[in-house]
């Protein structure tokens, strides 16, 4: 059973509301379109939600993961592409600043962020790097009182839209995980970040995508973020959070699948009845629906014990690959319950199931979480019940 606090049910509620409002009318025109949605995103940097995570001090809300997952189910319910931009803004986008980054370089990065002013990303993968970290090339040279930066990042979120990066390079030429570090890059103030390809997709179209090319980029030494090495062990501080905000992402989606085929199959009259009446119809439905109380089960039990500060690294990677794959196969179902109409354009489920899609990689593939999970297998009670 998920208990939420009254505080958390009130927020949930908001959050809908302006959810109903606001995206959902949206959401349509904005994946056609596949423009960032720039409007939006400035609204929810008005009310608050981008740094619903932070502390106060930078205009945040100091709230719990719990607060953050039913604000990105919320999101995600709405529009997928909106949801993909803010929660990239509001987790990886600005987390390293506000962790590693110097009272100076969170007032002129992390506070405008939060504000919605600055749009922030994360550049880790490359064309030949993507779970294999070890392999990425992109460099970082001391140069006196700077780094030189070269090197292509691929697959960046918010790419062409972007202000504030924090970019993995390696700060020698030595394969392995040890030698990479982060850095922040401002685009307007620094010569050499050129847009690479855009990335067409058919998933999450308004959140752009594409390569950021790196040509001798000159960066401050004060732009490291937390020293030479141990990159990989900061990018791992906040993988849990992103696999658990990936579940919330995929609870949402599914959610919004499921609802419209729900409302479809009550509307649509086949050999005299309802569809829902069928029975064919009525246990997809149920399996839907079941599929989807178990995600949102695993999903706000992860939060929970991130929340209680409790080892969660097993519980994020089972309740990131369960919430995943039970929305590509509640959008699938959803698809067929519409039949043809299921094609169409004009109904949102066709979006649902390509938006799905976009939920798979996002904190590691089902097979590597598979792997993460394969590592231990014992069955404890407490944790599950605890």
């Amino acid at each position: 059973m998920i208990r939420f606090t009254d505080e958390q049910e009130q927020f949930r509620r908001a959050v809908a509301r302006f959810v109903d409002a606001e995206v959902v009318p949206a959401a349509g025109a904005l994946d056609e379109r596949a423009e960032f949605p720039r409007e939006l995103f400035t609204r929810l940097g008005a009310l608050g939600y981008l740094g619903l995570r932070y502390p106060e001090a930078y205009g945040g809300a100091g709230a719990d993961m719990v607060t953050y997952c039913l604000l990105a189910e919320e999101l995600a319910r709405g529009s997928m592409s909106l949801a993909a931009a803010a929660c990239m803004q509001s987790l990886m986008g600005t987390h390293f600043i506000h962790a590693y980054g110097s009272e100076d370089l969170r007032r002129r990065y992390l506070v405008p962020a939060l504000r919605g002013d600055l749009v922030a990303t994360f550049a880790l993968t490359e064309p030949g790097a993507g779970s294999d970290l070890a392999s990425i090339t992109t460099r970082a040279e001391r140069r006196g009182d700077r780094w030189v930066l070269r090197g292509t990042k691929t697959w960046v979120t918010n790419a062409p839209v972007a202000d504030v990066l924090t970019v993995a390079a390696k700060t020698s030429g030595e394969r392995g995980l040890e030698n990479i570090a982060l850095f922040l890059l401002d685009r307007a103030a620094m010569r050499g970040i050129t847009l690479g390809k855009s990335i067409e997709k058919i998933a999450v179209r308004a959140s752009v995508t594409g390569e950021i090319l790196l040509e001798d980029v000159e960066v401050p030494a004060e732009h490291l973020l937390g020293g030479e090495t141990g990159g990989v062990e900061k990018i791992g501080g906040i993988l849990a959070e992103i696999r658990v905000m990936t579940a919330a992402l995929s609870t949402g989606l599914a959610r919004a699948a499921y609802d419209a085929a729900l409302a479809y199959a009550r509307a649509r009259v086949a050999f005299g009845k309802p569809i829902v009446e069928h029975q064919a119809i009525g246990f997809k439905l149920a399996d839907m629906l079941t599929a989807l109380h178990a995600a949102a089960l695993v999903t706000y039990q992860a939060a929970g014990r991130l929340d209680a500060g409790r080892a969660v690294a097993r519980e994020a990677a089972m309740a990131k690959l369960l919430a995943s794959e039970t929305a590509v196969r509640v959008t699938d179902e959803a698809v067929r319950i519409f039949a043809s109409y299921g094609l169409a354009s004009e109904y949102p489920v066709q979006r649902y199931f390509r938006d799905a899609r976009f939920l798979l990689p996002g904190g590691g593939t089902s097979e590597i979480l598979r792997v993460v999970i394969g590592r231990d297998l014992d069955w404890d009670r407490g944790q599950v019940f605890g």
